[in-house]
């Protein structure tokens, strides 16, 4: 009778499961284990967005958990040590190796010095990880340390039976010369327990001088996830080899004169393009070209051949972005094609009926007769650039990346995360888009693009289908219906030749609007499969402009956007450089940072972000892993190891015990 209960699937299901565990005993323990993670509290999410290449502030937060690390060192150790040690010790846990080259000529003690340190980080390590399992914490141990870390992160000083085992395990490490190691050890276990989980919600790539370092890390890292934003979908589509799409990633490279990611990091020949634009515009000081905001001051010639390899880029750019155009009518995008518009005897452009001078008349490779021609030079130049992107096995290692680790939005925990919008209309309704023929809205659209975007990458056999989608990830950087834009338009040109800014101005799709009434939010939600009151929206792509009263918290705090400035290009504007979402076990809460400076500076001044923070929505009960993503396929596997326990225990299924 009890095997009428089980179907035939689920036998054979079963028997599977009884390879794995072969036992009532084993069953019952991986039960037990199991209910026992599911009653620990959640792990720490860290939210980030709009980075854009700022590599040293980016590593920062990772390291100084956005201000957690410190938080944790003043609850362990409240008064008992002063403020000036709180901040040394900050320091050592941020940049280890950088605080170990300085205090070997700085302390005249070093043993005692090395003693309490290792003390000290004994004791947070203890506090940043005893909310995850000895299985877990023994799996983050570097090889080299790991029982010795092992013991003495589960065995208590205070134990008079084990005071003289600790002391000798930590005198030993000392005298035997492997301090410096082994507080390194502890320091990067620290930053790994601090934050679980990260999520980057868009825009790694553009602006900034390391996206490429930025990357690297990623690699690293122990558990992240991305949501693909614009500028890193620029990339992506440069990598599948689409023109226009390098252009543009070249263009912006020389408007913020930022050659490391492009040359430094991908190893990509900008020397054609150098020559040709020395040549081509030798005459023309290309004064609305100049770069913007960078780090690094180059010399007067220097700016001057950037400037030159801006404009030359750009109008091969607006060149080539007519021949997709083109041959797309249904992106209608012909308002985009400006250079047939143009006089050039008179040197004004009419658009829509209103005559405007042009700032700049100087168009050296333009044919007023056939404006959107490429020169032979030009070709040259863009064709080379292909190749050069085409072999950059550096970037097609980080843009694999992006793929594996990365998607157009995600669920996780009751959070929607995308990075910028889902068309709709002004009633509130998901706006339909056509794509391929078919219409498609909502989360519908945004699985058809994020499908597009996989098969534009992957796909190597060029075919018409693979050739409309590489040109369609072009259209996901700028075109109005793109999720990732949601604009009416991407005023490149303007900006660059028009002195009137009223027709610089991009018209901001309904989204951005009716988003801000807190039913629409969870109808956008519910469209997820998402609901309840503790369910958000995530947003970046927009920054928060603070330092004008805007608060990054929307519709009653539904939705959260969370791009504060990480760009050094925003910072005026927001007033703040970035924010850290952190969800934990007791709720949201709101990091708000302060400019970063060099990581050379903070690491030899004790200096660290000023960060605030700000509580966004607090629980009443403390979060569990059984109230996780995670803590639902927990549940779903006790279920099964429940149900092959009843199996074993009545004969469904025998045992396999070990002869």
């Amino acid at each position: 009778m009890l095997e009428n209960c089980y179907t035939e699937t689920k036998i054979e299901y079963l028997k599977l499961l009884s390879d794995k565990f072969p036992t009532i005993s084993d069953a019952a323990t991986e039960i037990i284990n199991l209910e026992a993670i599911l009653s620990l509290p959640k792990g720490t999410e860290h939210f980030l967005t709009d980075i854009h290449g700022e590599y040293e502030a980016f590593q920062h937060v990772l390291r100084n958990a956005s201000g957690v690390i410190k938080a944790k060192i003043d609850d362990v150790f409240e008064n008992t040590i002063s403020q000036q040690s709180k901040e040394e010790l900050c320091m050592v846990i941020y940049y280890p190796e950088e605080r170990l080259r300085q205090v070997v000529d700085t302390e005249i003690d070093i043993e005692k010095w090395y003693g309490m340190t290792l003390n000290q980080l004994i004791m947070i390590c203890r506090a940043v990880s005893s909310k995850y399992t000895r299985s877990k914490v023994r799996k983050a141990l570097p090889k080299d340390f790991s029982y010795i870390i092992e013991e003495l992160l589960h065995e208590s000083e205070a134990a008079p039976n084990k005071e003289e085992y600790y002391n000798a395990i930590i005198s030993t490490i000392i005298s035997i010369e492997r301090a410096d190691e082994f507080i390194i050890a502890l320091c990067n276990l620290i930053q790994r327990f601090t934050i679980d989980s990260l999520h980057i919600v868009g825009d790694i790539y553009d602006r900034g001088p390391g996206a490429h370092i930025i990357m690297d890390r990623l690699l690293r890292y122990h558990s992240f996830d991305v949501q693909w934003g614009n500028h890193d979908m620029l990339w992506m589509g440069a990598a599948c080899g689409n023109e226009a799409c390098i252009a543009n990633v070249v263009r912006i490279c020389t408007r913020y004169a930022n050659f490391e990611s492009l040359e430094d990091g991908y190893g990509i020949n900008m020397l054609p393009l150098a020559r040709f634009a020395m040549d081509t515009y030798k005459d023309d000081p290309c004064t609305q070209f100049k770069p913007k905001l960078t780090a690094i001051e180059y010399k007067d010639k220097d700016i001057r051949l950037i400037s030159q390899m801006h404009k030359a880029i750009s109008i091969i750019q607006f060149k080539i972005e007519h021949e997709i155009i083109t041959r797309h009518s249904e992106y209608n995008m012909d308002s985009r094609n400006l250079l047939h518009r143009v006089d050039y005897k008179r040197g004004v452009i009419t658009i829509n009926g209103t005559e405007y001078q042009l700032n700049d008349t100087h168009f050296p490779t333009i044919n007023p007769n056939n404006p959107y021609m490429l020169t032979d030079d030009e070709r040259m130049v863009i064709d080379k650039l292909i190749v050069s992107f085409a072999g950059s096995d550096k970037l097609h290692l980080h843009i694999n990346c992006l793929f594996k680790k990365g998607s157009l939005y995600l669920k996780y925990n009751n959070n929607l995360l995308f990075h910028a919008s889902i068309p709709m209309n002004e009633d509130g309704s998901f706006k339909e888009v056509a794509i391929t023929n078919n219409r498609y809205s909502g989360k519908m659209l945004l699985d058809k693009i994020d499908k597009i975007a996989r098969i534009a990458y992957y796909n190597r056999k060029p075919d018409e289908r693979t050739n409309d989608y590489v040109d369609y990830m072009w259209y996901l950087w700028c075109g109005a219906d793109s999720p990732l834009f949601d604009k009416d338009k991407m005023a490149t040109f303007e900006r660059y030749f028009i002195g009137d800014k009223s027709t610089h101005k991009e018209k901001k799709g309904f989204y951005y609007t009716i988003i801000e009434d807190i039913d629409t939010c969870k109808k956008v939600l519910t469209e997820f499969g998402l609901c309840g009151d503790n369910s958000h929206i995530i947003n970046g792509h927009v920054p928060v402009k603070f330092s004008q009263g805007e608060s990054p918290i929307k519709a009653s705090g539904k939705r959260l956007v969370i791009d504060g400035g990480f760009s050094k290009a925003y910072q005026r504007e927001t007033g703040i450089a970035g924010y850290t979402l952190i969800y934990n076990s007791f709720g949201l809460q709101m990091v708000q940072h302060q400019p970063f400076e060099s990581t050379n500076k903070n690491s030899t001044s004790v200096r660290d972000i000023i960060s605030t923070k700000f509580v966004v929505e607090q629980v009443t009960k403390r979060i569990k892993v059984r109230d996780t993503d995670i803590g639902l396929e927990l549940q779903k596997q006790v279920k099964s190891l429940k149900e092959l326990l009843f199996a074993y225990r009545n004969g469904v299924i025998n045992e396999q015990h070990k002869q």
